[in-house]
């Protein structure tokens, strides 16, 4: 199977990835610090993140027919990312936060032209094998209610809506929605299936928040309550070792879909 090529978040991704991440979130956008504070925790024998980010080369056309992979890579350094020795464009990224046996989608996201590719269904897969690694019993996430694109892809691999969180998204004073899924052995989980029609709409991918604005979570309502989420920290100055901030063990945390 041909398309983006997953491999792990470094520092020198976030300044495309802040971009992408302002196009795609005008409103509620992750600030650069919010995202050095959260790759602060990904490394390390104590690491409480896992990010990723989804490359093609940057010549590949939309749905990155140029680039292959289904797993994670490493071909990249300081100087900027790489695919197969060339330049590369970041399309997707998604973090995962665990604590106490309990996950927590803070982010994903697919860049608009690769919608419709099923990007978005194997970030969230790469997530959920991230959180058996991470030995959670439960995943949560919240959404925005008006996003059923997203929606429906959660509930394809086994989400299931456990209450609301009113005016959770700021400034837009929007409603999440709170899903939970038990988490499953890697290998018992759903399959992502092939890509989707990028013409149908019905396709789960694009800008698939799933948390925003951790300072002002609003109480939530519906039947049943989850678990305390992980308590978000306010974000650290910036790593000061110039060769690679991420192999600090500090942890600081911002939630946002």
């Amino acid at each position: 199977m041909t398309g983006p090529v997953l491999r792990e978040m470094r520092w020198w991704d976030i300044a495309p990835v802040l971009e992408l991440e302002r196009e795609l979130f005008p409103e509620d956008a992750w600030s650069e610090g919010m995202f050095w504070s959260e790759l602060a925790h990904a490394r390390g024998p104590r690491s409480t993140r896992r990010y990723v980010v989804a490359e093609v080369p940057a010549d590949a056309g939309a749905g990155g027919a140029a680039a292959a992979g289904t797993g994670l890579a490493g071909a990249t350094g300081p100087g900027g990312p790489a695919v197969a020795g060339r330049p590369a464009r970041i399309v997707g990224y998604a973090g995962l936060a665990a604590a106490g046996g309990l996950g927590d989608v803070q982010t994903i996201a697919v860049a608009r032209d690769q919608w419709g590719t099923g990007l978005g269904a194997r970030l969230l897969t790469e997530l959920l094998h991230n959180a058996t690694a991470f030995e959670c019993a439960e995943v949560l996430l919240e959404v925005r209610v008006d996003n059923t694109r997203a929606q429906r892809l959660y509930e394809r691999f086994g989400f299931e809506p456990i209450g609301f969180r009113r005016g959770y998204y700021q400034p837009g004073n929007v409603d999440a929605l709170v899903m939970r899924l038990t988490v499953q052995d890697p290998a018992e989980a759903p399959d992502a299936g092939p890509p989707a029609d990028p013409a149908d709409p019905a396709d789960p991918d694009g800008p698939l928040e799933a948390d925003a604005a951790p300072e002002a979570p609003g109480a939530l309502e519906g039947p049943e309550a989850p678990r305390p989420r992980p308590t978000p920290e306010a974000p650290r100055p910036h790593p000061t070792d110039p060769t690679d901030p991420t192999d600090r063990t500090t942890e600081s945390a911002e939630t946002h879909g």
